[in-house]
């Protein structure tokens, strides 16, 4: 077992920098969108996800791995979004087991009406705080963030599949 890598002081106050940072920005992005639009963020990102896909639909799969989410999780929200008639399920034609979700019209319409105002949250919690170059910094350190976990996220995907798989 090797030694622990513990945090310097810099360190030590960046992460919890961070930490506060991005939760306080997610509670603002949520309590604008369900204020003003009756939907968490988990539900917009699903709609802005099939709102961008060819013929407004994924396989339920792809759409949980574009949002970084758990099957079970993405199939609780859409089931939700299906309740609002924003999204409907559709069975695969080459997988029994396999879904697609389908964005509606009624739900793109939720998503250009929830748009204008999530968007001048997102620039009021987070850009409008930085100069263009610590956007741009910021773009090159979310980047490599992403890159680093990346990997180890597919990792992680491809063990619990084989725990359902062997279950």
């Amino acid at each position: 077992m090797s030694e622990t890598r513990w945090l310097s002081e810099d360190e030590q106050r960046v992460w919890r920098e961070f930490g506060v940072a991005t939760g306080m920005v997610q509670g603002h992005l949520e309590g604008q969108l369900s204020r003003d639009s009756g939907m968490p963020l988990a539900y917009y990102e699903v709609l802005v996800a099939l709102s961008e896909a060819p013929g407004r639909s994924l396989r339920m799969s792809e759409l949980a791995t574009a949002l970084h989410s758990s099957r079970s999780r993405l199939s609780h929200a859409v089931a939700r979004l299906e309740a609002n008639d924003w999204v409907r399920r559709e069975a695969c034609p080459t997988d029994k087991r396999g879904a697609w979700a389908v964005l509606t019209p009624a739900g793109f319409a939720a998503l250009e009406a929830a748009a204008p105002g999530h968007v001048d949250a997102v620039r009021k919690s987070l850009f409008d705080a930085l100069t263009p170059e610590q956007v741009r910094q910021l773009g090159e350190i979310m980047a490599a963030i992403r890159n680093q976990l990346t990997p180890q996220c597919a990792v992680a995907v491809a063990a619990a599949a084989e725990l359902v798989e062997s279950s």
